[in-house]
């Protein structure tokens, strides 16, 4: 319950900023003001119906349930009590509806709070003064005391489900929050990488095509330069060298800060292979393992997809499942290889972010090339695990 409370408090600090810079809000301190004013005229009000020898006790108590109100928001619980107090010696409900209500707004424990409007309406339904309870009154006065309790019971659950209503209301906005920045996120990702795709495409162009037809110039040309028939024809070729060689250092410049723009450092590099995964593992920001070991001779095409499936299954556990440690395992029979990836449940609750599962399908598709078998699928115990099994003679087609 104070874990909660806690929380409630920092979602309230934040969203008092936004809410204060907007100007939309009432101040705290004028609310409970207003609370208490309101709190303390229903003192008044019972006060001036006539209360006899003890009324400077009931003053004094009157007085500490209206003033603890202005702390009911750190102190919720022990407002309340002090409300409760003040119920049993005077016939007040404004100071106790407000505190019950902070209660509820505040806690997330169903029992307590229906623990609280019991209390809440025993306490009110209590004849006062307290003395009166030794007197004979009859089996008749007994019924409306119990039709009495049922009312402020009815009543007393009022405040409860405003406050939790309240409080699913809050909870829903921060959740929207967290969606709609986690949505804004993606967008801002997605447009990042379709102009880092087509940088990469232009540098593989230009490295490629361009750099190479370059390449063969210069080549000819130192050819020309050395069997040139006079020496005009081998300036010429010179020159043409010296050009197509200036050429290339801007070209192999150009495709640098291609490279480096695409957030990318490897996408001209080699395709990762199996002697790669133990820094991609390294690297995935979760606590993951590897164990196990596959033949450094198998083919390219199953090594790439092996590296590929453990950096799906990866970055599937740091999106979809915070907080979660996973395990990586390498292994081989007599008829095949693969890989297993498990992770546990997650610790924190996930962002119900959209997904259309493209990365898993991608998966099953390079297995099926390989005449492999590819499946993922929740566990029993909230985890999550993606297997792929490759048989051992498998070649891409």
């Amino acid at each position: 319950m104070t874990a909660s409370w806690r929380k409630d408090t920092a979602w309230r600090k934040a969203a008092a900023g936004k809410k204060a810079a907007a100007g939309k809000k009432v101040p705290a301190w004028a609310v409970d003001t207003v609370l208490v004013a309101l709190a303390a005229f229903d003192v008044w009000w019972n006060l001036e119906q006539g209360v006899a020898d003890t009324a400077a006790l009931v003053l004094a108590v009157g007085a500490l349930a209206c003033g603890a109100l202005f702390v009911r928001r750190r102190l919720p619980l022990t407002v309340f009590a002090v409300t409760i107090l003040a119920s049993l010696v005077l016939d007040v409900q404004a100071a106790s509806v407000v505190a019950l209500y902070t209660v509820a707004e505040r806690s997330r424990n169903r029992r307590m709070l229906a623990a609280c409007a019991v209390a809440s309406a025993a306490a009110s339904s209590v004849p006062r003064p307290l003395s009166s309870l030794a007197e004979t009154h009859g089996e008749t006065h007994s019924t409306w005391t119990l039709v009495y309790f049922g009312y402020l019971l009815a009543t007393a659950a009022a405040p409860v489900l405003l406050g939790q209503l309240i409080q699913a209301r809050r909870d829903l906005s921060l959740r929207l929050a967290e969606i709609e920045e986690a949505r804004e996120h993606e967008r801002l990702l997605h447009a990042q990488a379709v102009v880092a795709r087509e940088r990469a495409q232009l540098a593989r162009e230009m490295h490629d095509v361009v750099a190479h037809q370059v390449s063969l110039i210069a080549v000819r040309a130192g050819a020309l330069q050395v069997a040139g028939p006079d020496p005009d024809t081998q300036e010429a070729a010179r020159t043409i060298r010296s050009l197509s060689v200036d050429t290339l250092d801007e070209l192999r410049h150009m495709v640098t800060l291609l490279r480096a723009a695409t957030g990318s450092t490897t996408e001209l590099t080699p395709q990762p292979t199996l002697a790669d995964l133990r820094k991609l593992v390294a690297d995935s920001a979760i606590r993951a393992t590897l164990t196990g070991g596959l033949p450094a001779d198998i083919a390219t095409t199953a090594q790439r997809t092996v590296y590929r499936t453990v950096q799906e299954a990866l970055t599937n556990v740091r999106k979809h499942a915070p907080g979660a440690t996973a395990a990586v395992h390498l292994f081989q029979h007599d008829t095949g290889f693969g890989v297993v990836i498990t992770n546990t449940r997650p610790s924190r609750p996930p962002l119900p972010l959209p997904s259309s599962h493209q990365g898993l399908i991608g998966l099953a598709e390079r297995a099926e090339l390989l005449h492999g078998s590819f499946t993922a699928g929740p566990l029993p115990d909230g985890g999550y695990r993606v297997m792929l099994d490759i048989p051992t003679d498998a070649e891409a087609p």
